[in-house]
């Protein structure tokens, strides 16, 4: 039997990224609050339902088989979904409530996340990596 590790193919998660940073630079541009609830109600459905709506739309425009993609880990690209939708979910109520300056703070973290994602470099990956060395290194005393 072998061992199928779950994974997203890259595509998907790279449009999504490029979803969020395109809704931050719009919200900031327009003050419209509400673009912040493409990613984030995307984000909420896929990490409660597995139904991301901006994956599963980008999905069909895969001009190969999906097992051709490079895969991105499925829990890996979970926590970050959880960042992100965190993140989101706070920029939104910030400005939603009047506090702007919540709304910039949290909605600049995930523009920046996700922007340097698109660059190479998982700022998500990278805080779950540190933790998991945290959690083993406290069971070696």
């Amino acid at each position: 039997m072998t061992n199928m590790i779950k994974s997203i193919p890259r595509p998907l998660v790279t449009t999504n990224q490029w979803v969020i940073v395109l809704s931050v630079v719009f919200t900031w541009l327009t003050g419209k609050e509400w673009i912040l609830l493409i990613p984030f109600v995307s984000g909420l459905l896929g990490l409660l339902f597995q139904f991301n709506p901006i994956m599963r739309v980008a999905k069909l425009f895969l001009t190969k088989d999906i097992n051709a993609y490079v895969p991105e880990d499925w829990e890996q690209q979970k926590f970050n979904q959880t960042i992100a939708v965190i993140c989101l979910g706070l920029g939104y109520s910030g400005f939603l409530f009047n506090i702007d300056l919540l709304g910039y703070i949290f909605t600049a973290m995930v523009g920046i996340a996700a922007s340097v994602a698109l660059l190479g470099f998982c700022i998500g990956c990278f805080i779950l990596f540190q933790w998991k060395q945290f959690q083993y290194r406290r069971t070696q005393h």
